[in-house]
């Protein structure tokens, strides 16, 4: 194993699932986007402001686009077989951390979609590739206390609590509390 994780995301790794195709974002998805980064429902635990524009949301795709080129993050559209043109949800691996073989794991859903097992699908393929394509040990998601649909999704699959902050960080004039899950890499590498 080298000194700290090398990664390329040069070839974009498209992943099937039973359901769903996760491919690249393009600036053809800046519209479902856009429509995803303005739900209430959506937002409702992400605590980040929605997008004012189609505009911004097309400098948020570059801003994608670019960490991917740089490698240091990778996002896939999550997309049903059946529509792949159409973005239903989006999930990346960012705040990698090269020298320490770590990455966090982020995700969000249209509302039309919750509740059918689609997250868990894209998270499952998603980890799949993290410890078998890539040489991460391990992956953490940081989550709004509140939200238990995603608590729940983490627990089931795999994710373990490790660590519960309060008030570690601060957003519309609130202080916030936030949970840590992470998930160890078992896969042998002989």
């Amino acid at each position: 194993m080298a000194d700290k994780l090398i990664l390329d995301f040069s070839v974009f790794p498209t992943i099937e699932t039973d359901r769903l195709l996760l491919r690249a974002i393009t600036q053809e998805d800046a519209a479902a986007l856009f429509e995803l980064r303005t739900n209430k429902d959506v937002l409702m635990f992400l605590d980040r402001d929605p997008m004012k524009s189609i505009e911004e949301t097309s400098e948020f795709i570059q801003t994608i686009l670019a960490a991917q080129a740089r490698n240091e993050s990778i996002a896939w559209t999550i997309t049903l077989k059946d529509d792949p043109a159409m973005l239903i949800g989006n999930i990346s691996l960012w705040r990698i951390i090269p020298q320490h073989f770590r990455a966090e794991v982020g995700y969000m859903l249209h509302p039309n979609h919750w509740h059918k097992g689609i997250m868990k699908e894209a998270l499952l393929a998603v980890i799949h590739y993290a410890f078998h394509q890539t040489e991460l040990h391990s992956l953490e998601a940081n989550i709004n206390p509140e939200n238990i649909a995603s608590g729940s999704l983490l627990k089931s699959c795999g994710f373990v609590q490790e660590a519960y902050f309060r008030e570690n960080y601060f957003y519309n004039g609130v202080f916030g509390d936030s949970i840590i899950f992470s998930l160890i890499n078992t896969v042998s590498r002989v």
